[in-house]
């Protein structure tokens, strides 16, 4: 049901975890891809191996969330490689520092990296985005139920995705004449690389023990979300958070 042949798709973050699992649906679905990485090129091969067995174009390009510079030398390569404009931005590319802080003792620098990446990246990116993507448009934000209840020893990631997810609430609005909608995935925990080391032996029970179907979940439990979000069968749906946590969010 869902065919997404000839739409161009931006995806940040997309050699890994939740990005990789969302750039292969939408490639499966017919999308031509291009994805970002940061660090790992040889990660980012291997995803674009796979990627390359579908109909679709794919492309990955280098992007670092915290230089401004880089951010517009991107999209100075997207709209080349996109001449006819783009259809569907998945805002994915963030980061959790797993070292707990106190509110108190946490460094001003820890607090000023994580705003730069997870929402000074993603304004920038969004600004230019909206430069070229046609109307009619789709802008997936993937949040976190961190923004919604909050994150003890970990209010700097916190902050940023409930400013993110308020960000969707006031851009739906502004793109609504131009069709384009706004919408956000906020997942609970991911079995992803970003969490791997707080998720061992009694952590993850314990994590488990949180989350009322009983499992953590996987890329592809938030990449089908997404997916859909990205679909015309969620034409009429703009400025919502889709949950996506096993009913986490519903316990204390």
């Amino acid at each position: 049901m869902i065919d997404l042949t000839g739409k161009n798709v931006l995806i940040t973050g997309g050699s890994r975890g939740v990005g990789r699992a969302t750039a292969r649906y939408l490639a499966k679905a017919g999308a031509n891809i291009v994805f970002t990485y940061n660090t790992d090129e040889k990660q980012a091969q291997n995803a674009h191996a796979i990627l390359q067995e579908y109909e679709g174009t794919c492309q990955f390009l280098r992007l670092n969330l915290e230089n401004e510079e880089d951010i517009k030398s991107l999209f100075s390569q997207a709209r080349i490689i996109f001449p006819g404009g783009l259809d569907i931005l998945v805002a994915n590319a963030a980061i959790w520092p797993s070292t707990p802080f106190a509110l108190e003792k946490m460094p001003v620098e820890h607090w000023r990296r994580t705003m730069r990446i997870n929402l000074d990246g993603i304004f920038l990116i969004t600004q230019l985005v909206l430069q070229f993507m046609n109307d009619e448009g789709r802008i997936v934000f993937v949040g976190s139920t961190a923004g919604q209840r909050g994150e003890a020893y970990h209010v700097d990631y916190a902050a940023s995705k409930g400013a993110l997810q308020a960000m969707v609430k006031s851009l739906c609005v502004e793109l609504a004449p131009r069709k384009i909608t706004v919408n956000c995935v906020a997942p609970g925990w991911i079995d992803t690389e970003m969490v791997e080391g707080v998720m061992q032996g009694a952590a993850r029970e314990r994590i488990e023990s949180t989350i009322p179907l009983g499992r953590i979940a996987s890329p592809d439990d938030v990449a089908g979300p997404i997916l859909f979000l990205c679909s015309a069968l969620a034409n009429h749906i703009t400025g919502e958070i889709l949950n996506v946590n096993g009913g986490a969010v519903l316990c204390g």
